[in-house]
């Protein structure tokens, strides 16, 4: 299927996929694991065998030089979103495929299945407006909230300390890297790539407190995709 955008350097994107079928991709915290760390080993111009690499921190690998910026990203049970900046023409699409081709061949050798994992091509937004970039942090980050409260996003949020602890313990987004600071998973992002929104760590804790109670049905109509 012909992708309806076209990648340009400097350019920030929305970059999401889901399972075939909507199936589930990630059936258990390995899963979730070998797919963040591909996140990282993925992006850089240097090859790799993932028996090389297994065990190896983040910080002590080489992958070269990176080929996309990546400023957010959040993996759910049947599908992934990341925030990127394209660097180069060409970057995301080749970073996109390496990362889509190490995962399903992984998937499938250990679940012993055979065919495609993804759902056609990779989805993309062009993110044009700032006001939509700094909204998709919240609308990355607060994914996982709807396992515990399924219906916040139409009946409001119940529990807000709950739901921001739930998001510091889920340890499959970048949520924890702007709320609590560095961690090793950290070198997955390029925060000096993007604007800074959240120059102080009270500035994000304050943005999540805004949308987790005060939700805008239009924005949030305007801007969300298939496959949440």
């Amino acid at each position: 299927m012909e992708r309806k955008i076209s990648f340009a350097p400097g350019e920030y994107y929305h970059v999401y996929n889901r399972g075939v079928d909507k199936r589930e991709i990630f059936l258990s915290d390995d899963d979730r694991n070998r797919f963040i760390k591909l996140l990282y080993v993925a992006n850089g111009d240097k090859s790799f065998s993932y028996q090389r690499i297994q065990g190896v921190s983040l910080d002590k690998l080489d992958r070269g030089d990176r080929l996309v910026s990546i400023g957010a990203y959040c993996l759910m049970s049947n599908h992934f979103h990341l925030l990127i900046k394209e660097k180069e023409d060409g970057n995301i699409s080749s970073f996109m495929e390496k990362l889509g081709t190490s995962y399903a061949m992984y998937f499938n050798r250990k679940y012993k299945r055979s065919g495609v994992l993804f759902q056609n091509t990779f989805k993309a937004e062009h993110v044009h407006r700032d006001e939509h970039l700094k909204y998709l942090y919240a609308y990355i980050h607060l994914n996982p909230v709807k396992m515990i409260e399924p219906e916040w996003k139409e009946s409001g949020i119940r529990n807000l300390s709950k739901a921001k602890k739930y998001l510091e313990r889920y340890d499959y987004s970048s949520y924890a890297d702007y709320a609590m600071g560095r961690r090793e998973e950290s070198g997955i992002l390029s925060p000096d790539e993007f604007p800074d929104y959240f120059e102080e760590r009270g500035d994000f804790d304050c943005f999540v407190d805004d949308w987790l109670n005060f939700k805008d049905e239009k924005e949030d109509a305007d801007i969300s995709v298939q496959g949440r």
